[in-house]
């Protein structure tokens, strides 16, 4: 898929076994601003990718920014349509911003130049943000007279209540440095290193067990900040049970026992196994 907006390229290959897909923002020449056009034609691309979810989604950008917000052009129609056209507008990238949340693969933002505005909502959707040292970040929509509201939900479950009150009242500039501060990413690097920065990740995330990386994510979003108790408790032990269980979870664990790879996995290289015995060995995990 390479529409005018947006590239949507899907590969695999002996490095990392399984589907990568890649959704790369095309509209260098505005800096990546968001409009209707670029919406639908994410949508599009979410149909497609949730027929057949890969192993692992990468959104990135073409070009210096990563994304500068939304796009003048796209602001003056806004500003001529009633309220229930605006709400009707603004519904479309909610719901962007939500699939890009609840999708079952691992997320990856890669962030360059400026992530204003509603680049906030994508980059906060993502599992996982890695940007180049010299990305900038605002909130900026106060300065427009403005409200960040549909990307409000994933920013401050990102950086919290009390950051967002000074960073969406003050819509000051925010370097890479703050951002890792604030939890609206998990890593910044050299430009130069970021596509190397982010293929280490992908690989790693590839070698992980596809349905328990969609039932961890899930784990995350019904357990994250919910009382302890008995309940909750339950629902965890039932889920564990569930797993191990499970023909993944099975596979796993014979794997482990039989000093085998996975089946979902090829058997690493003898420099990736010497990487891999320096980390933690997964027999240490009973949860």
């Amino acid at each position: 898929m390479n529409d005018k907006n947006l590239i949507l390229d899907i590969q695999a290959s002996s490095d990392q076994p399984g589907k990568i897909a890649t959704l790369c923002l095309n509209r260098p020449e505005t800096g990546n601003a968001l409009n209707e056009a670029l919406i639908a034609e994410m949508h599009q691309a979410f149909d497609r990718l949730e027929q057949t979810p890969p192993r692992l989604l990468v959104l990135k950008a073409n070009g210096k920014h990563f994304c500068t917000g939304a796009d003048l052009n796209w602001m003056k129609q806004s500003k001529e349509l009633s309220k229930e056209e605006n709400h009707q507008d603004a519904q479309q990238l909610a719901r962007l911003i939500q699939r890009l949340d609840q999708f079952p693969a691992p997320t990856v933002a890669v962030i360059q130049g400026a992530a204003f505005g509603g680049a906030l909502g994508l980059i906060t959707a993502c599992d996982i943000a890695i940007a180049s040292k010299s990305a900038k970040f605002c909130l900026s929509e106060v300065k427009l007279g403005l409200i960040p509201g549909v990307i409000s939900p994933y920013v401050i479950r990102a950086m919290g209540a009390r950051q967002a009150r000074r960073y969406f009242l003050s819509a000051e500039t925010i370097s890479s440095k703050q951002a890792l501060r604030l939890n609206l990413i998990h890593e910044r690097c050299k430009e130069q290193d970021l596509s190397s920065s982010v293929d280490a990740l992908c690989q790693q995330i590839t070698l992980n067990a596809p349905a328990a990386m969609a039932a961890a994510k899930k784990l995350i979003e019904d357990v994250g900040n919910k009382p302890i108790n008995d309940s909750l408790i339950n629902q965890t032990c039932d889920r564990i049970a569930r797993i191990r269980t499970s023909p993944e979870g099975q596979e796993g664990l014979s794997a482990f026992l039989e000093k085998r790879a996975p089946s979902w996995r090829e058997e690493p290289s003898a420099e990736k196994k010497s990487s891999e015995n320096q980390q933690p060995s997964a027999g240490d995990n009973h949860d």
